[in-house]
């Protein structure tokens, strides 16, 4: 048995825990939000069938925008299917052989082709495949390795250069609640694998894991229990991991956020501690939660040309973070089922006390730019957040074991959590992951409300938000009153400007809750928005 890799699986601020907090100081629970929540999600056990999801086209939008267009479909389709004959150099594998023990016989470097059929993986729940440097692994068409609700890892080991290519990998952990925050796919964190062409679906935890050098390209990541897919390394920051071309839909059917409420753990895939990750050319839809999710110190981030549709939660959620871009996307009809559930305003983009600092990162270190993106009929649109509670050594930072990246040595979680260090500098500042050089550019929001069933103003339907809550609780000192509101908003350098809207959008600056006039988000001294246009 190799060791298995588990990842973190907390960062969300909790918003439950906040509006009590707020809720006893007497203060509106709608100020206190730390979060756009998880409501009770319904849906299968891990042990269904594949779900049918819904398509996402554009119909009927107009093409205001270099967006990333029609979306690019992968699960069912032919370019999954591997050589129908065995590659040169390769060992053939029978449905009858055991993959495990080939593997384990075989010298590092073996290329192996399975042939069309079922295949297992004898033995009991802690037995796998243990790859080792430079294998290869090809399926032909219609191979499958079935973890039988027996194995709960398919492949798992530290080697490195390892390719698994055009395979179907089904069926792996016991139950919904096996393999939380492990994966079925290179859980012992090995580097530089390449995984493509594949289908990862129904198996318990995450379907897929990218630690440093990582391809995951052109698959379908589908129906997993947790997520598509994860990325971190125990041992550090997980650089240059690349998720390109796949399609990833109806994770989180085991619905872990109604298993462990505030797990922050469920929805299409998640980030976490990377060092400059490219994403690139997804669909990613009807995912049981958010679709994107990179939380806690990543940095030089590139979202880019992805197709982002019909998840039930926010479409990206970029969380103290640094550094990113985020351009020529498109954003369909998320944030449906959270936003009906909450008084959140569940945004198609959620920017949680994330910006760019050049002390975090020279790649995208002057401005987290979104530019070029195209919103259709989403929840609501962009929101910007920082909490006064939100800093290192906070009782109210869930990912409590993270510092900032902008003063290593300095601002480490121990001295930020000191109360008499935090109000002096520079601790005060560089303490706090912040929202800041922000530039939302060029981006085209279509909102039609009509076609958002139960979409209202009392659930935060319809809005572009830069906001904070008001500072109540006496470990939030010095940010206490309106430190963070006036910060976020007048003070972080956060620009709006050149953007096309269409609908009747609605604004929150300053404080989450109270709605803003066209003209006050344009005018001083907030100043946003220059250049734009509403229709």
């Amino acid at each position: 048995m190799t060791e298995r890799h588990t990842g973190p699986r907390r960062g969300r601020l909790s918003i439950s825990l906040l509006a009590g907090v707020v809720g006893l100081l007497g203060v509106l629970p709608a100020l206190a939000a730390g979060a756009p929540s998880l409501g009770a999600l319904s849906t299968s056990a891990v042990a269904s069938p594949v779900t049918q999801h819904r398509a996402a086209p554009l119909a009927g939008v107009s093409a205001r925008s270099a967006g990333a267009g029609a979306p690019r479909a992968v699960c069912g389709t032919a370019q999954l299917d591997g050589p129908a004959s065995k590659p040169a150099g390769a060992r053939k594998v029978s449905t009858s052989q055991s993959l495990q023990r080939l593997t384990a016989r075989a010298p590092a470097g073996t290329t192996f082709w399975l042939e069309p059929g079922r295949h297992i993986i004898p033995g009991g729940a802690f037995d796998q495949v243990q790859p080792k440097n430079g294998n290869v692994y090809i399926g032909a068409p219609g191979a499958v390795l079935d973890g039988r609700r027996v194995n709960r890892y398919a492949f798992s080991s530290s080697a490195h250069d390892v390719r698994i290519s055009h395979l179907t990998i089904e069926n792996f952990g016991q139950s919904v609640q096996d393999n939380p925050g492990e994966t079925v796919v290179n859980s012992g964190s090995g580097n530089d694998w390449v995984v493509d062409h594949s289908t990862i679906q129904q198996n318990a935890g995450a379907g897929v894991f990218l630690a440093d050098g990582s391809r995951v390209v052109k698959n379908c990541l589908r129906d997993n229990g947790e997520y598509g897919f994860a990325a971190h390394e125990s041992n550090g920051p997980a650089h240059d991991v690349v998720l390109r071309g796949n399609e990833i839909v109806g994770n989180n059917t085991a619905d872990w956020e109604n298993l462990q409420p505030g797990c922050g753990c469920a929805g299409g895939g998640k980030f976490w501690d990377t060092r400059g990750a490219r994403v690139v050319d997804n669909y990613v839809h009807d995912n049981h939660g958010p679709g994107l999710w990179a939380d806690t110190d990543n940095v030089g981030f590139l979202f880019e040309g992805n197709y982002i549709a019909n998840n039930d939660d926010v479409g990206l959620f970029y969380e103290i973070s640094y550094n990113a871009l985020i351009r020529r996307n498109t954003f369909v009809r998320n944030g449906w089922k959270i936003g009906l559930e909450s008084l959140d305003g569940t945004p198609a983009i959620y920017i949680s006390e994330s910006g760019s600092d050049q002390r975090a990162g020279s790649l995208y270190g002057r401005h987290l730019r979104i530019s070029g993106n195209l919103f259709v009929d989403n929840w609501s649109g962009i929101m910007a957040w920082e909490h006064p509670g939100r800093f290192a050594g906070s009782p109210y930072n869930v990912s409590a074991d993270y510092s900032t990246l902008v003063n290593p040595g300095v601002a480490t979680v121990a001295r930020c959590g000191d109360p008499d260090l935090i109000g002096t500098a520079p601790y005060i500042d560089d303490c706090r992951w912040k929202t800041q050089h922000l530039r939302v550019v060029r981006n085209t929001f279509e909102f039609d409300p009509t076609k958002i069933p139960g979409c209202t103003v009392e659930h935060g339907c319809g809005f572009m938000s830069l906001v904070s809550t008001y500072g109540t609780v006496p470990e939030w000192a010095p940010y206490l009153k309106y430190v963070v509101p006036d910060a976020i908003s007048l003070a972080q350098d956060n620009v709006w400007r050149a953007n096309a809207y269409h609908g009747p959008w609605r604004f929150m600056i300053r404080l989450l809750g109270p709605q803003v006039s066209w003209s006050t988000w344009r005018s001083a001294p907030y100043h946003q928005d220059a250049g734009s246009t509403r229709s």
